[in-house]
């Protein structure tokens, strides 16, 4: 054995033992590197070993139900799921759960709900030996029955792709009635033109106004085929999505067959097909290619899949169009409604379509009895849309309209009259939302009728819990609103010209702003260049809306819409048919040319003092140029001239100057010296007022007339009289200094008194009332 040196032995051992520190210290370096790259990098809930399943669902209520303000409808909606809807909600759980068993068993579980859930919903909706495409997208249903029409007319579309497609350009025909970008949508998806699209319009000479011209579709048709191209597809509507209406869909399939077309159909009103009576023209649709029903919005189920029935022949052209999948995970996309349908049964669907299409005719026969109201429904017996708007007939004006219609060029006034109507009708739509969120209700252009209020149970009675009270809260609402519609309506133009002969008023025209009118106060500038002016301009207005806010009336002044609405403008919103309109009117002139007035008198004020002050200036410099002539040059040295002041004093009288803000002038303070007061100088001028408001009766807002004018005129009188009555109690007779009151004087004051009291006996006898209480009239006119 070799002998070692002790000394590098023990050098060895002390290497070691070093270098272990410094893998060591090493190794902590990494570890810390390691930790602050995960706290910065990676996000807070990430860090550490996890977070426990009460602190993550806390964190999914709080995003929930955080904002209470602006997540008012969906919470609202969250509360009245029911135990159906968890029955929906339960589906996706176990739809997760199921797709981790076997292959063999998930494919022998998946088949058998598919084909019961396929089953049951043809049953349902008339459609027999339908296939059924469950989808998230209710548009991705059309568009797998797109791609399989295409397969189906093009053979080698598999393998030469858009090739064939070239040779001979299929189209698609759609209603202009149809939901907003549909059309643009299918293309994108489809890679096809925009000029694949036909839009077919509606029927404009006879006929209903919101189906399609089958007529004008035939030859549109024809015209296609004779220059080379294919029609593929027409998208009908059983239920448009504006107003609700049906297609003819019984000569629309007669059409299709003809020219080989498929025709899909798609709308709320297919809903009714599950109910005992089916009105002919929604039955008709159980003859189409294919259709798309929207379970989710009708039955209240939430995130429950829509479904596509279609029928045909070929399983392979399905599954090249992505209709059918192999895929056992794909097919548990109906395990939801599979639950829910059963769950509810065939009554309890049936009693909730029944109950949305009451709640429609409850309104319908209360839209009947109101005035100013107009319905645009189609069939009335069974359509479960109602829509309504606000309008107003003018007997002179039916054949100017009746012309306009008719006419491609619309007349100016026709076309201003539709524009406020659309602005009226859209904010009856917001109120009546507002004031009974349960009914549902929204706004909706339509290309005829313009604005319109409509009504829909079928997509929100089942998920807000509409009830036949709800339709009744929602008349007496719409009641309450008609007569400020009308009054506001008819009092536009009164309002138009008290403004244009007012002096100082400039009449905005806005016809977006649902209320009386837009009114500018115009600044008389004197030379000013733009930008003071709008300054000026915007602080008069701005002070005037603020007097306006602060008198006692019904009346809301603002400053109109947040975006598109006139700067510096008063709006002034909906007022009721007692609104005087020349009282209003002048009161806006009068407080502008007061608000006017008191800024020139305030800038004239800063004028003058700054004048002032240049004079006072002067005048302090003259006043020590004379002190020093007075005084002497040998009084200004400090040490003579205190020394010459003490063996001759200067006595110099106080001069001193008072700046007066009234009269803008320097004045002596002499007076002040000799007085021992400050003078008040002369009486300022008065501060420009305006009488804002007439003589009202007690508790009678502003700005509304009187109702009782010849009793308000009788009660005045009586007033009158009663005050002097009171006036002779507390008044004594003048007297002459060092003369006492003898009993001659007090003798004259009673007859005189007696004089007063016969007066207002003989005016009540001609009124043929009693006369009132001075005491009461008193504290009235106190109170005015």
């Amino acid at each position: 054995q070799k002998m070692v040196d002790p000394t590098l032995a023990e050098m060895g051992k002390n290497l070691n033992e070093a270098m272990k520190m410094l893998e060591d210290n090493q190794r902590k370096a990494e570890e810390e590197n390691e930790k602050k790259y995960a706290r910065k990098d990676i996000p807070g809930p990430l860090q550490g070993s996890g977070q426990d399943m009460v602190s993550i669902l806390q964190l999914v209520q709080n995003l929930m139900h955080g904002e209470e303000e602006e997540e008012t409808s969906q919470s609202y909606r969250l509360q009245n799921v029911g135990e159906q809807g968890h029955m929906a909600l339960l589906g996706h759980s176990l739809a997760a759960y199921i797709s981790v068993l076997d292959r063999e068993r998930l494919r022998k579980l998946t088949t058998r709900i598919l084909s019961d859930t396929t089953l049951w919903l043809c049953r349902l909706f008339r459609y027999e030996n339908g296939s059924a495409y469950y989808h998230e997208d209710d548009r991705e249903g059309l568009l797998k029955i797109c791609r399989l029409v295409i397969h189906t007319h093009y053979e080698d579309y598999t393998l030469e792709g858009f090739n064939v497609l070239y040779t001979k350009q299929p189209v698609i025909y759609i209603s202009s009635a149809a939901r907003t970008g549909l059309g643009q949508t299918l293309c994108s998806q489809l890679g096809l033109p925009l000029s694949c699209m036909c839009r077919v319009p509606c029927n404009t000479m006879f006929g209903s106004q919101h189906q399609m011209d089958v007529a004008l579709l035939d030859r549109v048709v024809k015209d296609d085929v004779e220059s080379g191209k294919l029609p593929l597809l027409l998208v009908a509507n059983a239920g448009t999505p504006g107003a609700g209406h049906t297609d003819k869909l019984g000569r629309l399939k007669e059409l299709c067959e003809q020219y080989q077309m498929w025709l899909h159909v798609e709308g709320v009103n297919l809903a009714t097909l599950a109910l005992g009576y089916v009105s002919s023209s929604v039955l008709a649709a159980t003859k189409c290619d294919s259709m798309t029903l929207t379970l989710g919005s009708w039955l209240g189920l939430p995130a429950v899949p829509a479904v596509t029935l279609y029928r045909h022949e070929d399983p392979s052209l399905s599954l090249a169009a992505g209709l059918t999948s192999s895929q056992p995970v794909e097919k548990l996309r109906a395990l939801p409604l599979w639950l829910s349908l059963q769950y509810l049964g065939h009554d309890g669907i049936v009693e909730r379509i029944k109950h949305a299409s009451q709640l429609s005719q409850r309104l319908l026969e209360n839209l009947k009895n109101l005035d100013f109201i107009k319905t645009s429904v189609e069939d009335e017996l069974s359509s479960p849309v109602v829509v309504f708007k606000f309008f107003q007939e003018y007997a002179n004006r039916d054949q100017t309209l009746h012309a306009a219609q008719t006419s491609t060029i619309q007349h100016p006034i026709i076309s201003n009259e539709r524009h406020i109507y659309d602005t009226f009708n859209q904010w009856l739509g917001e109120q009546l939302a507002q004031l009974v969120p349960a009914s549902g209700v929204d706004v909706v252009e339509l290309e005829d009728e313009g604005t319109c209020v409509r009504f829909s149970p079928l997509m929100t009675s089942a998920v807000l819990g509409t009830e036949i009270q709800d339709i009744d809260q929602l008349v007496d609402c719409l009641k309450m609103k008609i007569p400020v519609l009308t009054s506001t309506l008819q009092l536009r133009e009164e309002f138009e010209q008290e403004v244009r002969r007012t002096v100082g008023l400039l009449y905005i025209e806005d016809l977006g702003w649902p209320g009386l009118g837009v009114v500018r106060y115009n600044y008389h500038c004197d030379g000013k260049n733009d930008d003071k002016q709008e300054k000026e301009l915007e602080k008069i207005n701005t002070e005037l809306l603020k007097k306006l806010n602060e008198l006692e009336s019904d009346l809301t002044f603002s400053l109109g819409p947040e975006f598109g609405g006139q700067k510096n403008c008063v709006y002034i919103g909906m007022v009721t048919e007692d609104l005087d309109v020349s009282e209003l009117v002048e009161t806006i002139a009068a407080t502008g040319r007061e608000i006017e007035e008191n800024s020139r008198l305030l800038e004239n004020m800063t004028e003058v003092v700054r004048k002032g002050i240049q004079e006072a200036q002067l005048q302090l410099q003259k006043a020590n140029e004379e002190r020093l002539l007075e005084e002497g040059l040998l009084r200004q040295i400090p040490v003579v001239g205190s020394v010459l002041n003490w063996f001759s004093p200067f006595q110099a009288s106080p001069k001193g100057r008072t700046f007066n803000l009234t009269a803008g002038s320097l004045e002596s303070t002499e007076s002040m010296y000799v007085s021992k007061v400050q003078g008040t100088g002369t009486t300022p001028p008065p501060t420009p007022t305006s009488s804002l408001a007439k003589q009202r009766l007690p508790g009678q807002k502003a700005f509304r007339r009187s109702l009782r004018s010849s009793d308000g005129f009788s009660e005045t009188s009586s007033i009158s009289h009663c005050d002097d009555l009171d006036k002779m109690d507390q008044r004594p007779p003048t007297l002459s200094p060092g003369q006492e009151q003898g009993p001659l004087e007090m003798e004259k004051a009673e007859e005189q008194k007696e004089v007063v009291q016969a007066k207002t006996d003989t005016d009540n006898l001609h009124r043929d009332k009693s006369p009132p209480d001075c005491t009461k009239v008193e504290d009235q006119a106190s109170e005015r």
